[in-house]
């Protein structure tokens, strides 16, 4: 946190350093999929050698979700090719008015704004051979997406998984699941009701993620139960 010298922000720790939630998935195809585009993007990128990014999926349209996606110009570049982008039409809209210089039609083409083809998530899809269930979450008074990747399943930004959503999310291999702080925050889970809802899933592996400062990794870690523990940087998992 800015301008903070609490014991996880001067943490020698590096599961401490946190940039803002962000996933890329190598699908079995080859496939490289992001979800969600954040601030630090650039960063992510260099420090994970992200060399190619072949779609985009938005759980929401929130700053710190979103506003990295200029950065998806170099992947044009790269691969001289349009990238698609999936989400719900509320948060298409909002990306349309957010960086409306990419979208208005006189945009300059061949590297100077990302281009971009942008797809309304009616239901389940697929990219590449990978089907993908989007899954319909609150977030306060926000209705957001968490998506199922077969046996894998991405659930940030929400304090609550609705009953119809509880019901797509059976026999999961890894759960990642946000999970804030231990105080209650009107628009994210706890820990504790993150641990609440992580048992009612039953994912083999659970992971929490959107920590704030509040969460120091080897600490948190100790006191949650067998199968759970918090997502760091750069954590690699294979489903």
């Amino acid at each position: 946190m800015i301008g903070c010298d609490c014991g996880v922000c001067r943490s020698t720790d590096p599961r401490d350093a946190r940039t803002r939630p962000s996933i890329a998935l190598t699908l079995d195809d080859g496939t490289i999929v992001l979800v969600d585009t954040t601030p630090d993007l650039r960063t992510q990128a260099l420090r994970h050698d992200l060399r190619r990014v072949d779609a985009i999926l938005f759980t929401h349209a929130h700053a710190d979700h979103i506003m990295g996606l200029d950065e998806i110009r170099r992947y044009n570049m790269l691969t001289r090719q349009p990238v698609p982008v999936y989400s719900d039409a509320a948060t298409l809209e909002d990306l349309r008015r957010t960086f409306a210089y990419v979208f208005a039609p006189d945009a300059p083409s061949g590297g100077g704004v990302p281009d971009l083809r942008l797809w309304t998530i009616g239901g389940p899809f697929v990219i590449g051979r990978q089907e993908i269930v989007p899954i319909p979450l609150r977030h306060g008074p926000w209705q957001v997406l968490g998506f199922r990747f077969g046996a894998f399943a991405y659930l940030t930004d929400c304090n609550e998984v609705p009953p119809a959503s509880m019901a797509l999310l059976g026999g999961l291999d890894c759960l990642v699941l946000d999970a804030l702080r231990h105080r209650p925050h009107p628009t994210h889970f706890t820990v504790a009701q993150a641990t609440a809802v992580a048992n009612r899933i039953g994912a083999a592996r659970t992971f929490f993620t959107h920590i704030s400062h509040d969460l120091g990794h080897e600490a948190t870690c100790a006191a949650l139960p067998p199968g759970v523990a918090l997502a760091h940087d750069g954590l690699t998992l294979e489903i």
